[in-house]
Order: C-alpha cells, then sequence, then structure tokens
C-alpha cells in the first residue's frame, strides 16, 4: 500500500482551529518602501521623470521659440531706440550781443563802451553796463570765455580810484607788472584764485580780472587797447548830487 502524497503547505495555508499539526510559519507582508534597486514610484523620494524623446523636442522647439522671439523684438526696438536717441548736452544760451550792449549803454555811460575783437573761439558770457548805485564808480562790464574755458572779465571806467580799484582786485596785492600791447599793466595776485591786470589809459581805468591764464590775458587786453585806441575820445560826464 502506497504512502498517501503530502501537499506543500503554502504561506496562504492556516491550521485548522484545534489542529494538533505542527504550526506554519505566517507569511511577511510586502514592506511600504520598494527593495532596493527597484523603479521609484512617482511621489518616492528620488523619483524623477522621464521625457520621451517627442516631449523633449516639444520642450526645447518651445524654448528655442521663445528666445527667436525675443530676439526679433528686440531687432525691431533697438533701430527705434538709437534713432530717437538725444545726444547729452547742457543748456544752450544765445550769444551775447556785446555791440548792441555797448550802443545802448553809450548814452548814459558818457563814453563808447569798448567791443573788443577776439579771435575764433572766444565768446562773450555776458555784457552789462552797471550803474555804480552800490559803489559810486558806473562801469561798463563784459566777460569773455576762451577756447579753453578759461574766464576773463573786463571793467571799463572814466571814474576809477585806487580804494575801488583795490575793491575790484579782492584786496589783493600788487605783484608786479605785465606788458600788453606795449603797455605795463599792474599785476595783482594772491597766489591762488583770481588775477588782476590794472591799466589807466586815455582816461579810462581799465581792469581785466579772472581765473584764466595769463596769456589769455594778454589776447584780451591787446583786444581791448584796440578797441579803445579806435573808438571816440571820452566825453565830460557829470558827478550825480546825492539826493536831498
Amino acid at each position: 500500500m502506497s504512502e498517501p502524497v503530502q501537499r506543500p503547505q503554502t504561506a496562504t495555508d492556516t491550521p485548522s482551529a484545534g489542529s494538533g499539526g505542527a504550526p506554519v510559519t505566517e507569511h511577511t507582508p510586502v514592506a511600504e518602501h520598494q527593495h532596493p534597486g527597484t523603479t521609484p514610484l512617482p511621489g518616492d523620494p528620488g523619483f524623477k521623470a522621464v521625457l520621451s524623446k517627442n516631449a523633449a523636442k516639444r520642450a526645447n522647439a518651445s524654448v528655442i521659440g521663445m528666445i527667436l522671439a525675443l530676439l526679433v523684438s528686440l531687432a525691431c526696438i533697438l533701430p527705434v531706440i538709437l534713432l530717437n536717441a538725444q545726444p547729452q548736452q547742457g543748456p544752450i544760451t544765445p550769444p551775447v550781443d556785446v555791440a548792441g550792449v555797448s550802443r545802448n549803454a553809450a548814452s548814459v555811460a558818457g563814453f563808447t563802451p569798448s567791443v573788443p575783437e577776439l579771435p575764433d573761439g572766444w565768446k562773450a558770457n555776458y555784457a552789462r553796463w552797471n550803474s555804480g548805485t552800490a559803489d559810486g564808480v558806473p562801469a561798463w562790464e563784459v566777460g569773455f570765455l576762451s577756447p579753453s574755458q578759461g574766464f576773463v572779465g573786463l571793467t571799463q571806467t572814466v571814474k576809477g580810484n585806487p580804494t575801488w580799484v583795490t575793491q575790484q582786485a579782492e584786496n589783493a596785492p600788487v605783484t608786479g607788472t605785465r606788458t600788453i600791447a606795449g603797455h605795463d599793466w599792474t599785476l595783482r595776485d594772491k597766489g591762488k584764485g583770481p588775477k588782476t591786470l590794472v591799466l589807466d589809459y586815455r582816461g579810462y581805468t581799465l581792469i581785466l580780472n579772472g581765473t584764466a591764464e595769463l596769456k589769455e590775458f594778454d589776447v584780451v587786453g591787446a583786444a581791448v587797447l584796440k578797441a579803445v585806441d579806435a573808438s571816440p575820445a571820452v566825453k565830460s560826464v557829470p558827478t550825480p548830487r546825492p539826493s536831498a
């Protein structure tokens, strides 16, 4: 008589209640996390989405399209910006009509205020008649700028006096003389700041004052003397009487 065949007990088999058979090992449940070496699922740490070739091409095409569109926009806008760009420049001031102001001042000055003719590149930045209300000395005043932006101012009067001259020179001491167009001008200089040249000539007190180089003073001084020589003689100007 053959022996009965025993069927191997699986993990799903459980002993019958009250069975006296040998205990069967229980089935171990599947771990919640994937076994090392398996592919991570979405939501798991380390999961990376992998695009297909077609999806990657579409993504790259979108980025390239955006870049091309941006370049086209810049190509359209830049010419407009460049064409409309305004050069940076300072305020434009009209030229000073020194001759016109001189003609208007001549009737009250008692002499023809000098209009020096300077070389190209020089320009006047003001021209005026000072009635002398503050210091009692009416005077013709003109300012000039050299091509290097050096400044030389001319003051011309027929009523100059030593005190007034010292005030015009900002109390600078006499430091020597400088010859311009054959005439010796008195030089007043503090060593720093503006310099002053003074000359009594043909009934006028002429003062040159400014921060320009002395060689630029020479240009203005020569032009002033030439203008004075070409002007009519000084007229007698009555001294204003103080008001009662």
